[in-house]
């Protein structure tokens, strides 16, 4: 134990069996979370890139945002974030709206098609969940969702970076 660590923080040394369980276990289920996201993309729309499929779960929860700040949401480029959008009002799900606080931006928004037909595939979605957790213990449901909500909040700028 490091005697310069802080209190109740853990440290992993090299080989560690619970990092690595942990490691595997988050590749299976980040294989599995791109896989499902390009079956609900199509399911939404044909069209539907994958990766777009974040971006209207976004638009969803969050209601009408920037291409700025959505962008910044999913940490990629204003001109990934601009070719995506520019995909998806193409298929009709988003429309450009002109910011009411700054009349020089625009604001993303899901159109009414675009809203209906995600909700559709969210809720089977859903309703999937519901049955696969069924014999699941409510609490660790909740607790599941709390250690995913902190795993996911974790922001470490060289987890892009290979051998970082």
């Amino acid at each position: 134990m490091n005697p310069t660590a802080a209190p109740g923080i853990a440290e992993y040394p090299e080989g560690d069996r619970d990092l690595e369980a942990l490691e595997r276990e988050i590749t299976v289920f980040y294989r599995r979370a791109r896989a499902s996201s390009g079956e609900m993309a199509r399911a939404v729309h044909p069209e539907l890139e994958p990766a777009a499929y974040g971006l209207l779960v976004r638009l969803e929860e969050a209601g009408p945002e920037r291409a700025t700040d959505l962008a910044g949401y999913f940490g990629v480029g204003k001109a990934t974030m601009s070719r995506q959008l520019r995909a998806l009002e193409q298929l009709g799900l988003v429309s450009r709206e002109q910011d009411p606080a700054d009349g020089r931006a625009f604001l993303v928004r899901l159109t009414d098609e675009g809203h209906d037909r995600f909700t559709r595939v969210r809720d089977a979605r859903r309703a999937r969940y519901r049955r696969r957790l069924s014999a699941w213990d409510r609490g660790d449901v909740t607790e599941l969702a709390r250690l995913l909500e902190a795993l996911n909040s974790i922001n470490i700028p060289d987890d892009r970076c290979p051998g970082a």
